[in-house]
């Protein structure tokens, strides 16, 4: 999950700072691999400025730990079986990593130890649970703010402040820096290592969402590093290529039967724009926005499931969840792949929203459109929050017209 759902048609970014994914029903499976009595039934549970867990920074362990696990324990009564943890929010960690400090959203302070292990936790619990747990990271943000001197002196993108670029109001790690790349790598891998999670998982934040009138000047990386490429967004998509290939190879050489999902904006690219594209008129598109060729990293198999944010619902002009649910369908279709796809749950019952999202019955509509493609694996749900408040019975109404046992996640059928 993910990061801001960017609204279709150019209009303002949908609430939220993370993308998710959770499941419905569909009987078989990309090559018939799996078996009808498993899918993926997910919520994703962010951290980042306290999204979802802990409610606020700075509790006692013993409430912050209450607090995990009644997610946890959410996710059994609504028979979900993964949690997407978020443990990598921005550039910091939540386990003692020897790469970075401990993340903000647990103490407050960034670089303080929690007096507890978050991660090793929700490992252990989620698995004492009969839950999957994917290790949810955010590649190359680094802060809320554009300030270095905010972050604890002993941070990597203080010591390498040649690293990082401001943008939009934020600071990040400049992807176009070979040595970026393997830092994040390490610092992500270090995680897949030292537990036994069943999966990596990224959002859809990769080059950033464009700001208008801003720029995001690696005009000097580029020129270092961008001999042989025809235009700079060629060359910035391959990094962030790179950046997929690396990490799926060395997860596999450490873990082979760990997992490696990612979690797209919902659009790769609009029909208009390229004819292999989707139906659709979305205001980003991933492969010329963001600089991520989402449709490739399946068709070469650098993933092992992808989650698109098809955060829109039935009949959305712009972006219309039953155009974009073949599409990815299709994608799909004879890889070995999993699709699952990202639910916008928050929408649920928001007043903000159009009309259709304050129907009881429209998530429970998705996951009935979706069963008509055996390719949908399953869905994840953004975010762990509204799973368990559930503004207007929505999430509710979905589980008791579709989820009406616990089913295994489809890498374990």
């Amino acid at each position: 999950m993910a990061g801001d759902a960017v609204a279709a048609a150019g209009s303002a970014r949908a609430t939220g700072t993370t993308g998710a994914a959770a499941g419905a029903g569909a009987a078989g499976g990309s090559g018939g691999r799996h078996s009808a009595s498993s899918e993926m039934r997910g919520m994703w549970l962010a951290t980042v400025v306290n999204r979802d867990w802990p409610s606020k920074p700075g509790l006692p362990v013993a409430e912050q730990r209450a607090e995990l696990l009644k997610f946890l324990d959410t996710a059994v009564d609504r028979k979900l079986n993964t949690v997407v943890f978020q443990v990598r929010p921005t550039a910091d960690a939540l386990w003692p990593s020897p790469f970075e400090p401990w993340a903000e959203c647990l103490t407050g302070v960034q670089g303080k130890d929690p007096g507890w292990d978050p991660l090793g936790t929700a490992v252990k619990e989620a698995h004492k649970r009969g839950l999957e747990l994917h290790a949810w990271f955010n590649p190359y943000r680094v802060a809320n703010h554009t300030d270095p001197s905010r972050l604890i002196p002993s941070h990597p993108a203080r010591k390498h402040p040649e690293w990082i670029l401001p943008y939009g109001g934020k600071l990040y790690y400049n992807p176009g820096i070979p040595e970026v790349r393997k830092f994040v790598q390490d610092a992500m891998l270090d995680a897949v290592r030292r537990y036994d999670i069943d999966a990596v998982h990224w959002d859809d934040y990769f080059y950033p969402y464009p700001v208008a009138g801003q720029v995001f000047d690696d005009d000097a990386q580029y020129a270092q590093y961008g001999a042989g490429f025809p235009d700079k967004a060629s060359w910035r998509r391959d990094n962030t290529d790179r950046l997929v290939r690396e990490t799926s190879e060395r997860i596999k050489k450490i873990k082979k039967h760990v997992a490696f999902g990612i979690s797209p904006f919902g659009v790769w690219r609009n029909i208009a724009t390229d004819p292999t594209g989707s139906d659709t008129k979305a205001g980003v598109q991933t492969y010329d926005d963001l600089y991520a060729d989402t449709r490739k990293w399946v068709k070469e198999g650098w993933i092992d499931y992808i989650t698109p944010q098809v955060y829109w619902n039935i009949g959305f002009a712009a972006a219309d969840y039953a155009k974009l649910v073949p599409w990815w369908s299709e994608v799909v279709k004879g890889t070995d792949v999993d699709l699952y796809i990202g639910e916008a749950l928050y929408k649920a019952g928001d007043p903000a929203q159009p009309a259709p999202w304050q129907d009881v019955a429209e998530v429970s509509r998705h996951l009935t459109f979706a069963k008509q493609y055996p390719e949908v694996r399953g869905h994840c749900y953004f975010s762990a929050l509204e799973c368990v408040n559930d503004k207007n019975g929505a999430f509710a109404r979905a589980v008791a017209d579709h989820y009406k046992s616990r089913v295994r996640p489809p890498r374990q059928s």
